[in-house]
């Protein structure tokens, strides 16, 4: 499914977030978010999911008008992965999962095969299909964001949006997330804050500054040292990896 976003402004009372963002992303594209703190990565990310109700603009899922669909018809379109989620509650790995059937079920429909199948297949794509009556509680990060990527794919969606999913994680379990996302069937929108890791991943980078687009396009276009300069505020050496054409970054040390 293709994402258009069409002139997008969002603020909180008088204080703009996002300013007059357009942006179209292609069937099964996978497109990096990054920015400095503050530059609206967050907030462009739920305006896109239908999270957030835009000041202005509209954004169009597959060309339908999202603020047309209802949510729960929306949500088997798409899905939103959020930095984490903790809870107290004494929950198995399954129990997650089976929550992203919500959108498929009625109040009073009891739970079917399609739904026992989607939530297999979700456990069988993030290799936790082992784990599913194990307690929420002793999962590792890395486990955790694979189980809340297995719940959103229990939705069966055709777009993924994850908001730093790598977050807080070891650069292991970076890496394995990341892979394991971008070899999914979907179209995918991520915000990220390490920039080699978007330059690895992703087809394209949209980069954001103060709520507005600064720039977009492959990582070897986006990624620059004038760029990083004047948006990152940092000094670096960019050079192309031999084997997967990926521009790598090399900070300056001061």
């Amino acid at each position: 499914m293709t994402v258009k976003a069409q002139n997008l402004i969002w603020g909180v009372k008088r204080k703009p977030i996002v300013r007059d963002v357009s942006l179209h992303v292609a069937k099964g594209e996978t497109v990096g978010l990054i920015g400095p703190n503050g530059s609206g990565k967050s907030s462009l990310l739920r305006l896109l999911a239908g999270l957030k109700k835009p000041a202005s603009g509209t954004v169009e899922i597959n060309g339908k008008n999202i603020a047309q669909i209802p949510r729960k018809a929306l949500s088997r379109e798409l899905a939103f992965v959020q930095q984490s989620a903790a809870t107290d509650t004494n929950v198995t790995v399954n129990d997650v999962i089976r929550l992203g059937r919500t959108p498929h079920r009625s109040a009073l429909a009891g739970w079917t095969e399609a739904d026992d199948n989607a939530v297999n297949q979700a456990l069988d794509r993030v290799d936790m299909a082992t784990r599913r009556r194990q307690p929420w509680q002793t999962l590792s990060g890395g486990e955790r964001q694979r189980v809340h990527i297995a719940r959103a794919l229990a939705q069966e969606p055709q777009v993924m949006f994850l908001d730093e999913p790598t977050n807080h994680l070891d650069i292991h379990h970076q890496i394995e997330i990341l892979r394991m996302v971008r070899a999914l069937d979907l179209t995918s929108i991520i915000a990220l804050h390490d920039l080699n890791l978007a330059a690895m991943f992703c087809d394209r980078i949209v980069v954001l500054e103060s709520g507005e687009i600064r720039a977009c396009g492959t990582p070897a276009e986006v990624l620059t040292p004038a760029l990083l300069r004047d948006v990152f505020r940092v000094s670096a050496e960019i050079t192309m990896g031999a084997e997967d054409a990926a521009p790598h970054i090399r900070f300056a040390a001061q």
